[in-house]
């Protein structure tokens, strides 16, 4: 059965933006950083994080972090966004979960032609008879449900559907940011990517301000390949 992308914010540090302001205040000051916290006004807070995010002061973001809870999307999107390194997963495991029944994620371009959803769905379907014949075969040549789920799966589609934890510190969000909201980036990816965007401006919008594709704060490193042809 296909599903539908579900981004959740699990979890956030407290008050990320005041803590960021203190940490890089702490740099140039007598004081310890829980006096300078505590003396922080909203109003320090705005005016000195702009001006950090904008001179590109990039370690104080690194004390806070953001959990997400993402669910509907393919092992093809989890294989790119493991490729951010400076990152913590927790992911659903072919190894212990069942796939009896696995959901999938549809492409919209496969979605765009009946011919071509047609095809992909029959795909589905095989692999979900291959997957559950192959379980059964090697339950009845002695393996445990374990061992046979973790041979079974190797016929599973990229298509399937998992689900994954992850947690990033500022820092390495806006690079994913930079990168996966961008309109050369696979569609899936970027939409999971703009959705957590999203979340992520509403808890500290001053940290995010500059987040997202390289064209939203300088110029497209793409070239040729931009959204725009290099213009």
């Amino acid at each position: 059965m296909e599903v539908k992308l579900n981004v959740k914010l699990m979890a956030h540090t407290p008050e990320p933006e005041k803590l960021v302001a203190a940490a890089a205040k702490l740099c140039y000051s007598q004081a310890g950083a829980s006096e300078i916290m505590e003396d922080l006004t909203n109003a320090n807070v705005e005016r000195f994080l702009s001006r950090l995010m904008d001179m590109g002061h990039a370690s104080p973001i690194e004390h806070v972090s953001f959990t997400f809870a993402i669910e509907g999307v393919s092992r093809t999107l989890t294989h790119q966004l493991v490729r951010h390194r400076i990152a913590n997963y927790s992911q659903k495991s072919q190894r212990y979960v069942s796939e009896m029944d696995f959901d999938y994620i549809i492409p919209d371009i496969i979605k765009r032609s009946a011919t071509t959803e047609t095809i992909y769905i029959r795909a589905m379907e095989d692999a979900q008879l291959s997957y559950n014949a192959l379980f059964g075969v090697l339950k009845i040549d002695g393996l445990n449900e374990k061992e046979a789920y973790e041979n079974a799966r190797y016929v599973l589609p990229n298509a399937c559907e998992t689900k994954i934890v992850v947690t990033m510190n500022v820092r390495t969000l806006l690079h994913f940011f930079n990168q996966r909201c961008c309109s050369r980036a696979q569609t899936e990816i970027r939409e999971m990517a703009n959705e957590m965007l999203r979340l992520c401006k509403e808890i500290a919008p001053m940290l995010f301000k500059n987040g997202g594709a390289p064209c939203v704060s300088g110029g497209c490193p793409e070239g040729t390949m931009s959204c725009k042809g290099g213009e």
